[in-house]
């Protein structure tokens, strides 16, 4: 039953593509489930984030192709629009892939925490939905292992840079004293709730937060002095806000142009910095061509999120060989999976034997014979039923001085290691 990983990231697919097959929670279940319905499918977990969408399955032999046929109907896109910006990895290859997505050496910015929360996100998704079976159930626990101990045995997480913290230091390049600035934030997830700390720490004069529902946004701005708003009322404080800071998990901008244009006359030509990190984006793409906006989205962060990246190379050497290992601990396990187990057949085979025996005491007590003898009969057929062919293979042995097997032998039958079982 292969293993694959399919999907695109950051690397491989622009946002503009990343937004049209991005998963977002409320219809993953649903997704999860009709994709372990197709032919050959038998596991599998979606991973869908700001900067990737990736599907990991088992699948049966000869329907490795079933996944990335089903994301292209899901998407209603054309084989030619997507299979360009599609890769995929097969069995250990797909084991690595996970292992450096979960450690966040496959992420923007390396080594970045927040990938394994969206990892572990993921598969209690694909638990809720029952689309995983045994082997993917024990890569996720494996997974989740190895994360942990790069993190322990590596300094891959020392100064790691987030995209919320990244997004800040932008705004702060703009605006060389953020305490003078006013800031809006719109969302209320773990994203940017990353950028208010930073934003705290920065003494920002003022901080809004804007969010679809009124009463998370009044939870997150309460820890860090800020003001709520809802989101239907973003056209009225959209002027106030010298810098924007939206990830949000809406399918459809919640930034339009217009909005934007009307903010900027209300400022009187006043720039306005904005740091889109949704995906799908939260602000319209024509905001840029709009005079006095300086717009910046989730792949224009790269450039800045490099400048750290070449202290943490070093680790990720590091990590790639601590994941290298546990990726061929893991398919041990599973190549073992599909041996034949031979302490079933053993077991078979002796109760076959027993069967077989015992019936044939019971006959003889039906037939009036003393019970002693059944017994006996019973006890030293047995015996000799299921120590003959091992006796006769240990004798063969002795005769051809096969030491390593009569070894193997008296450590199987937990014979003292001392015996000498040549003689």
């Amino acid at each position: 039953m292969p293993l694959i990983a399919l999907g695109l990231n950051h690397l491989t697919a622009p946002v503009s593509l990343r937004e049209q097959v991005a998963f977002d929670a409320a219809v993953a279940p649903e997704a999860l489930g009709d994709l372990t319905r197709q032919p050959g499918v038998e596991e599998a977990m979606i991973l869908s984030t700001c900067n990737r969408t990736e599907l990991y399955c088992s699948v049966a032999e000869g329907f490795e192709t079933v996944p990335g046929q089903w994301l292209t109907r899901q998407h209603r896109l054309t084989p030619q629009r997507l299979d360009e910006f599609l890769y995929r990895h097969d069995e250990q290859d797909a084991v690595r892939h996970m292992f450096r997505v979960a450690t966040g050496l496959d992420s923007m910015v390396l080594g970045e925490p927040q990938i394994l929360g969206q990892v572990k996100e993921a598969y209690q998704q694909a638990r809720s939905a029952q689309s995983l079976r045994a082997p993917m159930e024990r890569l996720l626990q494996h997974t989740f292992a190895v994360a942990k101990r790069v993190r322990t045995d590596t300094r891959i997480g020392a100064h790691t840079v987030s995209v919320a913290y990244t997004a800040v230091r932008l705004a702060e390049q703009v605006f060389t004293d953020l305490r003078q600035a006013c800031v809006l934030l719109i969302g209320a997830g773990e994203t940017i709730e990353l950028a208010a700390r930073h934003l705290a720490d920065k003494n920002v004069r003022r901080l809004i937060v804007a969010n679809r529902t009124l009463e998370n946004a009044q939870e997150l701005a309460g820890r860090y002095a800020g003001y709520a708003i809802a989101l239907a009322d973003l056209p009225r404080h959209l002027a106030e806000a010298d810098i924007v800071i939206t990830s949000t998990a809406s399918r459809q901008p919640v930034v339009t142009r217009t909005m934007v244009a009307d903010a900027i006359a209300a400022r009187r030509r006043r720039p306005m910095f904005m740091v889109d990190i949704a995906v799908p984006r939260d602000i319209e793409p024509e905001v840029a061509a709009l005079d006095d906006v300086y717009l910046y989205g989730i792949d224009d962060l790269k450039q800045v999120i490099d400048e750290n990246r070449r202290s943490r190379e070093l680790a990720a050497r590091e990590a790639d060989a601590i994941i290298d290992l546990q990726v061929e601990r893991y398919m041990s396990w599973r190549r073992a999976l599909n041996l034949r187990n031979p302490a079933v057949d053993l077991r078979q085979a002796a109760e076959a034997q027993r069967d077989e025996v015992l019936a044939k005491a019971q006959a003889m007590l039906a037939k009036g014979r003393p019970a002693e003898e059944a017994l006996a009969f019973l006890a030293n057929t047995l015996t000799n039923k299921l120590l003959h062919t091992p006796s006769a293979r240990l004798r063969d042995a002795a005769m051809a001085g096969d030491l390593d097997l009569l070894h193997a032998a008296g450590r199987l039958y937990g014979l003292d290691p001392d015996d000498d079982l040549s003689a």
